[in-house]
């Protein structure tokens, strides 16, 4: 890894502009697992500690994550695609402290009841809609309840993935309350003209098999991306199948050295079944799942300003049969949801003086959603306890401005503001402010405060009791101290952090009932710690730790203690990663609020995989995940499989 960072370098040293949003010229060609020669430019630069990291999510436009207040960790597809797993989000979880996701089985995370892929950072949870996920910049959330979709998020559609930890309110508006997961997709960002196909074959423990079919296509200004995923498994429970089709289309086209445009689609298919709990066996529980993602995007690079305009739609079909525990009485209706989250962005960065960098957008999102049930004998629409009729239409639009200022060499001040208006829960400022200071070239302290916020879901407003349409926006503040530091071949940071939140929405007891209420707070405070060390050339370290405290309530699948070590081997044939993940003090859910009743023992977990470049095209891998066959949950009665492996071939032509 630290290899092609110093290689990277050298080209940037080399040429003097930036792609496209940050995306770095592709490297020549190099024999199969052959890492290529280092220039003396990079080792100058390895010498110096000058390697730079570019970033768009923290600002929109690609800057240099030494100038930004915030805490983002970058996963490179390098590191995506090392142990060779469809979803992205295992391999985002052991490199990012303090985010945790939550599973149920080998593959699949699913929806409703009993579901996983609930994304946790810091305490603040995707499922409650706190934490955002992000493609390309655009939010990707199920319209209705307002969660992820974690089955989409595969790993054949990212060129890297971009975690910012802590409120991202002030461009992303409402959802990013605790933080974002930017997943940026592939370009085929060859520099001559060239077409690389890529095949990738593999089966392993529970039935399970994968297979992933990816071509990339660059013709003078043109560019395509194609590729395609299906998968599927038994799982280790009975009645606990699951089989998902993914397909991924990007086409780029280089209107001129200052303009480029881009349309992105992205459809994802999955059929699950959901076997229930440990302490409730489920029968003809069923899931069929169809999300989908288009993009169209043009933007515009000049010496002293840049800035895209794009509209996107993230849009889904759900058909549930809820099944029943009584394998005799089989269940007499779908639930079926449809939605919507259709929108539009625009916004230009400027240098208003030396050392500035203004960003200035327009946010629109028009979210629709529908819930209902229908009779499977004859495909009516039944009567749904829902207000609205079932369906709501809301809409959000918002500006805001960044304004980052080098006041000297060493100091840079950053100062951001939004004004969000929500036709169903008003408006709502949202500022932060941050500082960076650079007391020695490769390192930097970092202060930051930031507001969060996150508007009620449908699901909380209008879908069946305990809904309440008076709901307000739950609201929180974060502030972080933060140290980066490169030493030769040593990076490390750590932060500390408090967040202090209210007007959080609770499942409340009221009358006899139940309703959701304005009624609660959240104040967490902890820290993380982050590092990489290349040993020599073929072998390099990495490691993160974090520590959370929940004063109020524990929160559900948020670990107090949360750590990782891995290990990496590179050489021309050989190539092998292993990694253990430790956690502490997780809590289960109790079925109510999202809230911990249950502690469980700490979990230990080994994963392991080594790959042989059998010759330029082709190259065979292993993989082994809980290789110390702990058994655990993540989610309470939903125990995880003991050790599986993986293995396959992946070939180029």
């Amino acid at each position: 890894m630290r290899t092609i960072q110093l290689y990277l370098l050298s080209i940037i040293a080399a040429t003097t502009t930036i792609t496209h949003a940050g995306e770095l010229p592709a490297p020549p060609e190099t024999h199969a697992g052959e890492p290529p020669a280092l220039p003396e430019q990079a080792i100058a630069a390895e010498r110096a500690d000058t390697i730079r990291e570019v970033v768009v999510t923290g600002t929109r436009s690609a800057v240099d994550i030494r100038h930004l207040p915030m805490t983002v960790t970058v996963i490179d597809r390098e590191e995506l695609t090392l142990q060779h797993r469809s979803n992205l989000l295992p391999t985002v979880m052991q490199h990012v402290p303090s985010l945790m996701v939550t599973s149920r089985g080998m593959m699949g995370y699913g929806v409703s009841t009993g579901a996983a892929g609930g994304i946790n950072i810091r305490g603040l949870a995707g499922g409650s809609s706190q934490m955002l996920v992000l493609i390309d910049g655009h939010p990707q959330y199920q319209g209705i309840y307002g969660h992820p979709i974690s089955d989409s998020y595969q790993t054949l559609m990212a060129e890297r993935v971009e975690v910012l930890r802590g409120p991202a309110s002030v461009l992303y508006g409402s959802n990013a309350m605790g933080g974002v997961i930017n997943i940026v997709t592939r370009n085929a960002a060859a520099a001559r003209d060239t077409t690389a196909t890529s095949l990738s074959l593999s089966a392993g423990s529970y039935g399970t098999a994968v297979v992933e079919a990816t071509s990339q296509t660059r013709q003078g200004g043109f560019s395509s991306t194609m590729a395609a995923n299906y998968s599927r498994t038994d799982n280790h429970r009975p009645r606990m199948g699951f089989e998902q089709y993914s397909g991924f289309l990007k086409l780029g086209y280089d209107i001129s050295s200052n303009w480029i445009s881009s349309l992105n689609a992205d459809i994802t298919h999955s059929a699950a079944s959901y076997p229930g709990s440990t302490y409730r066996s489920m029968y003809s529980a069923d899931q069929w799942i169809t999300r989908g993602v288009v993009n169209a995007c043009i933007e515009n690079s000049y010496e002293r300003t840049s800035g895209g305009l794009s509209i996107y739609s993230n849009f889904g079909q759900h058909r549930i049969d809820d099944g029943t525990a009584d394998l005799t009485a089989p269940t007499q209706r779908y639930f079926r949801s449809n939605d919507a989250l259709t929108g539009l962005n625009a916004y230009q960065s400027v240098q208003l003086l030396t050392g500035n960098r203004t960003t200035f957008g327009i946010d629109y999102q028009h979210i629709y959603g529908r819930a209902y049930y229908t009779s499977k004998l004859t495909g009516e629409t039944l009567n749904t306890p829902n207000k609205q009729s079932g369906s709501s239409h809301r809409n959000e639009i918002a500006a805001y401005a960044d304004f980052r200022q080098d006041i000297t060499t060493w100091l840079t001040a950053d100062a951001g503001l939004r004004l969000d208006y929500h036709s169903i829960a008003g408006t709502e400022w949202v500022p932060q402010l941050g500082v960076v200071v650079r007391p020695i070239s490769t390192g930097e302290i970092k202060l930051m405060t930031s507001k969060g916020f996150r508007n009620p879901s449908m699901r909380e407003m209008y879908l069946y009791p305990p809904s309440n349409d008076e709901l307000k926006a739950e609201r929180m503040w974060n502030y972080e101290l933060s140290w980066r530091h490169t030493a030769g071949r040593l990076s490390y940071g750590a932060n500390l952090y408090y967040i202090k939140g209210d007007n959080i929405i609770l499942n409340t007891a009221v009358d006899g009932g139940r309703k959701f209420l304005n009624s609660g707070e959240i104040e967490h405070f902890g820290a993380e710690a982050e590092a990489t060390y290349s040993i020599s050339r073929n072998w390099s370290l990495q490691t993160n730790h974090s520590l959370l405290r929940m004063l109020h309530r524990d929160v559900a699948a948020a670990p107090k203690y949360k750590g990782y070590l891995g290990a990496h081997f590179a050489s021309c044939q050989w190539d092998a990663t292993a990694g253990v993940q430790y956690l502490s003090g997780v809590g289960l859910d109790n079925d109510s609020n999202g809230f911990a009743d249950l502690q469980q023992k700490d979990i230990c977990l080994l994963s392991a995989s080594i790959g042989y470049s059998a010759t330029r095209n082709i190259k065979l891998w292993l993989r082994g995940e809980n290789l110390l066959a702990q058994r655990y949950e993540l989610n309470y009665g939903y125990p995880m499989p003991r050790a599986t492996v993986m293995g396959g071939i992946d070939i180029k032509f």
